[in-house]
């Protein structure tokens, strides 16, 4: 018992906090020191964010030096990424159940260390595009993965809570890595450097996650996992109501957030005018969405994750809704872009953190497959709605919100038949 909880934190049980409360106590625990855990798991999930966030103010210079003569195919860079990331998640759960967590990221994110030397090296859009898909198919482990370490060693409103902080901790690169970019654009002359500065970046939080980490699988967990045992659990996920019914509101909300990605180069340029301001207007978004996580961090465990997350998806709607009448007014300037754009995506972060985490409730025995096919359901759903939304842009604001508006009150509408009704319950 000594030294059990420090190689592992008991994943396989197979029961959640709502069915085991003496399981679930001897769960909510890290294998390192709480503080490191969440700083951790949160520079492992900021690796994503670092590869999108920071392309933003360098997409002009690439399209520039690319010969890419169409502005919305820009938005192609980002594209292939998430394309990439979201079928590389089918690919890291399974094999996360199999082998363990700690060897499927250590090589998922050496390989995203590699991708992101010949994004910096292309001389051609097809190659950077062929760079950036197989770039983020490495670094979708650092999603599914790190939501199944989490899931073994927290459950419940526990592992909201964890999932929150660290959600807070990684916007910080949100906030930074755009104007990262744009010093790498404006003042060194180079989009490339924006890569090789990823690698390095990479390279440090791989040396940190081999260095501190133990294996949270338990041993016996990863015994058998052939191909009958993963369609197995995909068989169990998608019998679960709450696993299928959040996955779906995922979609669609984390839809608008990457069209908000794909277009808000754009829409600062293009639509307002203000190149220069595009650092602070994504960086006032992300700080909105930072604290929104940290709001959860702190109320989750008093309210529940089903009271919160409802009440963030209406303000969603509120927020969606209300721009587009600002919009079709003709009233919309910057000041009121940001002023409603930042709540809304507040309660973005705030809805999706336990969205997540309700998602992943009664999948303690198949953590890695569930996290796995949730994330790819949830990213490639999201991809392909925030590319639709992206490239309908025509020099307005009015096809962003258009979407905005449609996606949240489809996810409220998810929530609701997902729930029979019941809204608002404190879990």
């Amino acid at each position: 018992m000594g030294v059990t909880p420090l190689l592992h934190c008991g994943m396989g049980r197979g029961m959640d906090a709502r069915t085991n409360p003496v399981a679930d106590a001897a769960t909510n625990r890290s294998p390192i020191p709480m503080a490191e855990f969440v700083a951790l798991i949160a520079s492992i999930m900021a690796l994503t964010a670092l590869g999108i966030d920071s392309m933003l103010p360098a997409l002009p210079a690439i399209g520039d030096q690319l010969g890419v003569s169409e502005p919305n195919h820009r938005q192609y860079v980002i594209t292939a990424f998430m394309f990439g990331f979201s079928f590389g998640q089918l690919v890291h759960g399974p094999l996360a159940d199999r082998f363990g967590r700690k060897p499927v990221i250590g090589i998922a994110l050496a390989v995203y260390v590699a991708t992101n030397g010949v994004a910096a090296l292309s001389q051609s859009f097809e190659l950077l595009l062929v760079a950036r898909a197989a770039s983020g198919m490495a670094v979708a482990a650092g999603r599914v993965v790190t939501v199944a370490l989490v899931r073994d060693c927290f459950s419940g409103r526990a592992m909201a809570r964890v999932m929150s902080l660290a959600f807070m901790t990684f916007m910080v690169v949100p906030v930074l890595a755009p104007a990262w970019g744009q010093v790498m654009v404006m003042i060194f002359g180079s989009w490339r450097l924006i890569f090789g500065g990823i690698a390095i970046i990479a390279v440090l939080v791989l040396c940190w996650f081999l260095i501190r980490m133990p294996e949270t699988l338990a041993p016996e967990a990863g015994k058998r996992h052939g191909l009958r045992d993963i369609w197995e659990g995909y068989r169990i996920m998608f019998r679960d109501r709450w696993a299928v019914g959040y996955t779906l509101a995922a979609t669609a909300i984390t839809g608008g957030f990457y069209a908000f990605i794909g277009s808000i180069q754009q829409v600062v340029y293009d639509v307002f005018h203000r190149p220069d301001l595009l650092t602070a207007v994504f960086a006032s978004v992300a700080a909105l969405m930072s604290l929104g996580a940290f709001m959860n961090s702190r109320l989750v465990m008093r309210f529940g994750m089903r009271f919160l997350s409802h009440a963030a998806l209406l303000a969603i709607c509120f927020f969606a809704a209300l721009h587009l009448i600002v919009i079709l007014a003709g009233r919309e300037t910057l000041f009121l872009f940001i002023v409603l754009q930042a709540p809304m995506m507040a309660a973005m972060g705030l809805a999706n953190s336990n969205f997540s985490a309700m998602a992943m409730e009664n999948m303690g025995a198949i953590a890695g497959r569930a996290s796995s096919l949730q994330g790819f359901i949830a990213t490639f759903g999201a991809a392909i709605l925030g590319a639709v939304i992206g490239q309908a842009f025509d020099g307005s604001t009015l096809p962003l919100f258009i979407g905005f508006t449609a996606l949240g009150f489809s996810a409220l509408a998810i929530v609701f038949v997902t729930e029979r009704g019941r809204l608002f319950h404190r879990n």
